[in-house]
C-alpha cells in the first residue's frame, strides 16, 4: 500500500491534521519493516557503519561512531549488534532489527570482541593496549585483566566457555586463558602474525599471516600439531551454515581457500583482489566478503567461485554481519551449542 498521494492531500484539509500524522507514521513504518532484513559493515577508516538492505544490495544510512570501528559481537539474545570502536575506546549498541544506534558504553580498547558460547562472558582483545578484557556479560562489569605480549588480535573460544584462545599478532604466539579466572594456562609460538582463530573439529586453527599457513593447535596442550600450506596472508576463518566447509581469507593474496571439513585440504580457491577480510552469509547462500583495501563488499557464488557483484562501502571496511545470522557465524560457531534467537 501507498501512503503518499492521501498523506498529499490530508495536508489541505486543516482539521485532518491527526490523519497526517498517522499517515507519515505509517510510511516510516512502512519504510522500516523494508529494512529489516539488514547488513551492517563498518567502515574503519571513515569511522561509520553502513547499513544495507540485504535483497536489494542498497545501501540505508551510514550511522556515525567516533573514530576506528573494527569488530562486532550480536548480543545473545539478539537483540543489539555491538560494534567495537577501538582508539573511540566505546562500544555502542545497534539495534539488530531496525539499524538504530541506541546507546553506548566506554570499555578500553575493544578491538575484536566476543560473546563466550555460554552467554556468561564478554571478552575483549585490546590490539593497542596489549591486554585481554575479560567481562561479565550481563553488565559488561570487568571481571579480570589478562596483559599480554604482544597485540592481541582474534579469538575463539572452547565449546563449554571455560577457556578464550587469542592469538598475539606482533609476537607470533596463541594464548589460551581461562575464562572463569583470568589465568594463562598456556602460550605457544604458532608463527609469524597470527590472526583468525577457529576451534574445529577438537581443535584450534590459526590463520598465521606472516609464513602462509593455517596452525593446528592442540588446546589442551599448545602443541603445534600441523601445519596447512594457504595462499599468501591467511587472515581469517569461517565456516558455512550448513557446517560442511570451511573458509580462509587470505588477505594478502586476494584468495579466499575453501577447506574440507574433515580433512582440512584445500578444494577450491578464489579470486578475490582487494584484500579479503571478513565473510558472512546471506539467506540465498552467497558469501559477502569484506574488501579492506578497495572500498567495496564482494558478493560470491559459493559454488562457481565467481563474483557477482560489488557493492560500495566506506574506507577500510572490515567486520560485517548480516541479522539473518542468528547468531553470527563468524569464528565462535564452529562445534558449539547455539544461542537461542529472540
Amino acid at each position: 500500500m501507498t501512503f503518499a498521494p492521501l498523506c498529499r492531500s490530508l495536508r489541505h484539509a486543516r482539521a485532518a491534521g491527526w490523519l497526517a500524522a498517522a499517515c507519515a507514521s505509517m510510511t516510516l513504518l512502512s519504510a522500516g519493516a523494508h529494512a529489516e532484513r539488514l547488513a551492517f559493515v563498518l567502515n574503519s577508516a571513515d569511522a561509520s557503519v553502513s547499513e544495507y538492505d540485504i535483497d536489494t544490495h542498497q545501501e540505508i544510512r551510514r550511522i556515525p561512531v567516533l573514530r576506528e570501528p573494527h569488530h562486532t559481537a550480536p548480543t545473545p539474545d539478539g537483540k543489539y549488534l555491538l560494534v567495537g570502536d577501538t582508539s573511540g575506546n566505546m562500544l555502542f549498541f545497534l539495534d539488530a532489527q531496525t539499524g538504530a544506534r541506541v546507546k553506548s558504553i566506554p570499555i578500553a580498547d575493544p578491538y575484536q570482541l566476543q560473546f563466550s558460547p555460554d552467554g556468561k562472558f564478554f571478552t575483549v582483545a585490546g590490539l593497542a593496549r596489549n591486554q585481554v578484557d575479560i567481562y561479565d556479560a550481563s553488565d559488561f562489569q570487568l571481571l579480570h585483566r589478562i596483559h599480554v605480549d604482544a597485540m592481541p588480535s582474534h579469538m575463539n573460544y572452547a565449546p563449554d566457555s571455560s577457556v578464550v584462545y587469542v592469538s598475539l599478532q606482533d609476537s607470533g604466539k596463541l594464548t589460551a586463558i581461562e575464562t572463569a579466572t583470568g589465568k594463562v594456562l598456556w602460550t605457544t609460538d604458532v608463527g609469524s602474525t597470527p590472526a583468525g582463530v577457529l576451534w574445529h573439529n577438537d581443535q584450534i586453527l590459526v590463520g598465521v599471516m606472516g609464513t602462509d599457513y593455517v596452525a593446528v593447535v592442540d588446546p589442551a596442550t599448545g602443541h603445534l600439531d600441523r601445519k596447512i600450506e594457504m595462499a599468501p596472508g591467511p587472515h581469517n576463518l569461517f565456516i558455512s551454515p550448513d557446517h560442511k566447509q570451511l573458509y580462509v581469507t587470505c588477505r594478502v593474496s586476494g584468495i579466499i581457500e575453501r577447506l574440507d571439513w574433515n580433512t582440512l585440504n584445500v578444494v577450491q580457491s578464489y579470486r578475490v583482489p582487494g584484500g579479503p577480510d571478513d565473510i558472512v552469509f546471506a539467506p540465498d547462500g552467497k558469501m559477502w566478503a569484506t574488501l579492506r583495501w578497495r572500498q567495496h563488499v564482494a558478493i560470491i557464488d559459493p559454488v562457481g567461485g565467481t563474483i557477482t557483484e560489488t557493492i560500495r562501502t566506506g574506507r577500510s571496511p572490515h567486520g560485517i554481519w548480516l541479522n539473518t545470522n542468528q547468531p553470527s557465524l563468524h569464528l565462535s560457531m564452529a562445534d558449539r551449542p547455539v544461542l537461542p534467537t529472540p
